[in-house]
C-alpha cells in the first residue's frame, strides 16, 4: 500500500481542453492532474486552473512547461522566463514539480547553462524541475539525429530531479528500468504511457506497447519510488467521449494494478 498518486496529464484528452481533462479525472477517479501549458488558453491561466481544481476537487500535481515545438511562443519566446512563469504557476496551484524538456540544439545560449540554470531555479523557487528524457529524431529505424543539448538522457547529467516518459524511451530504444536504476532517488516523476519502438512519439495506453510498463511499475514499487505517476497518453483517435474515457480508465487501472496504488 502506498500514497503515491496517479495523475492525469491534460494532454491526454487533446483536442479537448484542460477543463475537460479535470472533468475526466474526476469522473474516472484520478488522484491529481498535471497541467500541460500549451495552446489551450485555459492551460496558461493560473486563475482558471485553480477554479478547475477547486470545482472538481482534484489537486494539481505538476505543471509541464511550454517547451514543445508547437508551444515555442506560449508565454513568450525567452526560455528562462517561461520556466520562471511555470514555477510561479506551480507554486500558486500547490504543485511541487515543473516538468521540463532539455533545450533544442539551436537554443545554444539556453543549452550552455541549462544544467546549472535548472539547479539555480530549484534553489530560488523551491520547486523541483524534473528534466524529462527525450530521444534522437529519426524518420525510420535508422540512426537518429541528436536534437537536444546537453542531451536527451537525463541520467547523463547531474539533475537533482528527473522524469521518465515511456513513449520517449521507446523511440530512443532505452531500457527504462536501467534508466531508473541509474537515476535512483533523482527519479521524481513518471509519464506512464507506452510505445512500440517506432520513430513516432506514440503515447499508447500502458500495456499496449512493448516497453514493459508493468515490469517498470513493479520495479518502481520495489525500489520505494515516492514521486508522482502521471498518465500521458494519446487519445486523439477516439471518436467518442466514451472511447476516450475507456482509455483513461484502462490506464488508471493498469497503474493501480501494477504499482498497487491507492488513493491517499
Amino acid at each position: 500500500m502506498t500514497g503515491v498518486r496517479v495523475g492525469l496529464s491534460t494532454s491526454s484528452v487533446y483536442p479537448e481542453s484542460s477543463a475537460h481533462a479535470f472533468g475526466y479525472a474526476a469522473a474516472v477517479g484520478y488522484d491529481a492532474v498535471e497541467v500541460m501549458v500549451g495552446i489551450d488558453a485555459l492551460s496558461q491561466q493560473t486563475s482558471a486552473i485553480l477554479q478547475l481544481s477547486e470545482h472538481h476537487g482534484i489537486p494539481v500535481s505538476a505543471v509541464h512547461a511550454p517547451c514543445l515545438l508547437f508551444t515555442q511562443r506560449v508565454w513568450g519566446t525567452e526560455p528562462w522566463g517561461k520556466l520562471e512563469r511555470s514555477a510561479e504557476m506551480a507554486h500558486d496551484v500547490g504543485a511541487a514539480v515543473v516538468v521540463v524538456h532539455p533545450p533544442f540544439r539551436w537554443q545554444k545560449e539556453y543549452a550552455a547553462n541549462f544544467v546549472n540554470g535548472i539547479a539555480a531555479l530549484e534553489e530560488s523557487t523551491g520547486i523541483a524541475f524534473a528534466v524529462e528524457n527525450m530521444y534522437p529524431w529519426r524518420a525510420s529505424q535508422k540512426r537518429g539525429m541528436e536534437m537536444y543539448l546537453p542531451g536527451w538522457d537525463p541520467s547523463a547529467e547531474p539533475y537533482a530531479n528527473t522524469t521518465i516518459d515511456l513513449s520517449h524511451a521507446a523511440i530512443a530504444q532505452s531500457d527504462v528500468i536501467a534508466m531508473a536504476e541509474r537515476l535512483g532517488s533523482r527519479l521524481r516523476h513518471v509519464h506512464l504511457t507506452d510505445g512500440t519502438g517506432s520513430a513516432k512519439d506514440e503515447h499508447l495506453v500502458p500495456g499496449r506497447g512493448g516497453m514493459g510498463a508493468a515490469a517498470f511499475l513493479a520495479h518502481l514499487a520495489d525500489t520505494g519510488f515516492s514521486g508522482e505517476i502521471v498518465v500521458e497518453i494519446n487519445t486523439r483517435r477516439c471518436s467518442t467521449r466514451e472511447e476516450r474515457e475507456a482509455d483513461l480508465r484502462e490506464s488508471l487501472e493498469f497503474a493501480r494494478e501494477h504499482f498497487a496504488v491507492t488513493t491517499p
